[in-house]
C-alpha cells in the first residue's frame, strides 16, 4: 500500500491531517467521504512504502549494477577471499538488526555529539566500530545522504522497518529545532526505557504464559486420550460407573470441535478480518486508537507515554525559540495516535482564533487535572519552566502507573491460569483419581 497525507473537514468543521496508508488516491478520498470528512488535499509520499527483506540503498548506488549497464570490460582489482572469509560474510549478512544494536548507535552518537563532533564525523566514527554488518550498511546509507545534503531522519524514514516511528520523529524535531543533542537524548532514554518496561512486563508473563500453554496442553492430550483409556476399562469391566457429567461434556466438545475445525476457524477468520478492515478506515483507526487509551491496565500509560513525549518535544523547540504554535506543528510528530493527533490539530485550530491550546487535552477527559492545570499556569508565567516541572512530575507518573501495572498484571495472569488448573482437575484429573481408587470394581463385580 501507499502512504498518503491528507487533510480534511469534519461535518462541524473541524479540520484534520494525518499520515494513513491506502491502496490508491482514489480510494482514500473515497473511503473519507463514506466516513463524512470533505477532502481538501490528498497527497502521496515515499514514507512508509512496502518492507522488503532486501532493500535497496536509499543514498548509495550498487557498483555491480552501474558496472552492468556501462560498456566496460569489468577489472578485478581485488583477491578473491578465501572460504572462511565467504563462510563468515555470509552469517555476517544473516545477523538481525536488534534493538541493542540501535541502543547502542544512540548512546554512541548522543555521546560524540556532546563531545561537538558534526554529524559526518560522529557516523563514521560509529561506522568503524559497528559490528552488525547490515546495520553497518545502513549507517553507511546514512552518511552517504548526510554527505549530500540531506537530513539524517529522511534515509531513516526509508528504513522505517528498522528505526521506530516515534525515534524518527524525535531525530527529526532535533533536526529542524537545531537541537539533535537534546533529542539523542530523549532518543536514548525512550529506548532505553522501552527495553527496561518490555523486559519487566516479559518477566512476568513469559512464565505465567508457558504455565497457561502446558495446562491447555494436558487438558486437551488428557480429555482426548486419558478420558477415551478410562471408559474403555469401565466398559471392559462391565462397571455402571460413569464419568463426571463435566468431563464427558468437555469430551463431546472436543470431539465436536475436532470433527468440524472448519466452522470456528471460518468464525475467527471473519470476525478477524473484519476487525481489520474495520481500524483500518479513518474512523475505525480512531476508536482504534481512542480504545488503546481507554484500556484496562495499559490504557492510562500509553496515553501518559504519548503525552509525555509530546511535552517533552515542545519544550525542546520552545527553549530553541519556537512560538507555541509551531512548536505543536513540529512535536505532532512524535506521536502517532490518531485521539491526540485531533486533540493537537484542534489545538492549534483554537489558537487560529485566539482560543485556548490547552483546553482540547482538558476537555478529552484523558489528561490528568494536574497536567492541564500546570500548563495553565505556565501560560501565564513561564511556559518552558512550568514544562520542564511537568515533565519531571509526568515521568514519576509513568513511574507509579508501572508500578500498579507490575502489581495487578500477576494477579489477573494467576487468575486465569487458577481458571485453567480448576477446569484441568475436574476434567481429567478427578476421572484418574476415580479410577485409581478402584471404587468402579464395587459395582463392576455387582
Amino acid at each position: 500500500m501507499a502512504t498518503f497525507t491528507y487533510k480534511a473537514i469534519t461535518k462541524r468543521g473541524l479540520v484534520l491531517r494525518n499520515r494513513v496508508e491506502a491502496p490508491t488516491k482514489q480510494q482514500l478520498i473515497k473511503s473519507l467521504k463514506d466516513n463524512d470528512l470533505i477532502p481538501i488535499t490528498v497527497v502521496k509520499i515515499p514514507y512508509g512504502g512496502s518492507k522488503k527483506k532486501v532493500k535497496q540503498k536509499k543514498n548509495i548506488s550498487n557498483i555491480e549494477e552501474m558496472m552492468k549497464n556501462l560498456n566496460t570490460t569489468k577489472i578485478n582489482t581485488t583477491e578473491e577471499p578465501s572460504t572462511a572469509r565467504k563462510i563468515k560474510m555470509y552469517f555476517d549478512k544473516q545477523k538481525k538488526i536488534t534493538p541493542r544494536d540501535l541502543v547502542v548507535f544512540t548512546q554512541n552518537f548522543y555521546l560524540l555529539k556532546k563531545a561537538n563532533f558534526n554529524n559526518i564525523h560522529a557516523l563514521r566514527t560509529i561506522i568503524e566500530g559497528t559490528e552488525n554488518q547490515i546495520f553497518r550498511e545502513i549507517l553507511e546509507d546514512i552518511l552517504a545522504g548526510v554527505e549530500a545534503g540531506e537530513n539524517m531522519y529522511t534515509t531513516m524514514e526509508y528504513y522505517s522497518d528498522v528505526f521506530p516511528y516515534i525515534y524518527i520523529n524525535m531525530i527529526k524535531v532535533g533536526e529542524l529545532s537545531g537541537s539533535l543533542t537534546q533529542s539523542l537524548g530523549q532518543a536514548v532514554t525512550y529506548l532505553d526505557e522501552t527495553n527496561a518496561l518490555n523486559k519487566k512486563l516479559k518477566s512476568i508473563l513469559m512464565p505465567n504464559i508457558i504455565q497457561f500453554s502446558l495446562l491447555l496442553i494436558m487438558l486437551f492430550v488428557g480429555t482426548l486420550v486419558a478420558i477415551p483409556a478410562i471408559q474403555n476399562v469401565y466398559q471392559e469391566l462391565g462397571s455402571t460407573d460413569t464419568l463426571p457429567a463435566i468431563t464427558i461434556w468437555f469430551q463431546g466438545f472436543l470431539d465436536n470441535l475436532v470433527k468440524y475445525w472448519y466452522i470456528p476457524v471460518g468464525i475467527i477468520a471473519i470476525i478477524v478480518g473484519a476487525i481489520i478492515f474495520y481500524i483500518n478506515t479513518p474512523k475505525g483507526k480512531y476508536n482504534f486508537h481512542y480504545f488503546k487509551y481507554r484500556a484496562p491496565i495499559f490504557g492510562e500509560l500509553i496515553f501518559a507515554l504519548d503525552f509525555s513525549r509530546l511535552i517533552r518535544a515542545m519544550l525542546l523547540n520552545l527553549e530553541n525559540g519556537m512560538r507555541i504554535q509551531e512548536a505543536l506543528e513540529v512535536s505532532k510528530n512524535v506521536v502517532k495516535n490518531y485521539v491526540m493527533l485531533s486533540m493537537i490539530e484542534t489545538a492549534m485550530n483554537n489558537m487560529l482564533i485566539g482560543g485556548s491550546w490547552i483546553e482540547p487535552f482538558e476537555k478529552s477527559g484523558l489528561a490528568k487535572p494536574m497536567e492541564t492545570e500546570m500548563l495553565k499556569i505556565g501560560m501565564q508565567t513561564d511556559l518552558s519552566e512550568m514544562m520542564r516541572k511537568l515533565v519531571e512530575y509526568m515521568q514519576i507518573d509513568i513511574d507509579n502507573i508501572m508500578t500498579k501495572i507490575m502489581k495487578a498484571l500477576p494477579q489477573v495472569v494467576y487468575a486465569i491460569v487458577g481458571v485453567v488448573l480448576i477446569f484441568f482437575v475436574l476434567v481429567v484429573l478427578v476421572p484418574c483419581v476415580q479410577v485409581y481408587m478402584g471404587n468402579f470394581l464395587f459395582s463392576a463385580y455387582l
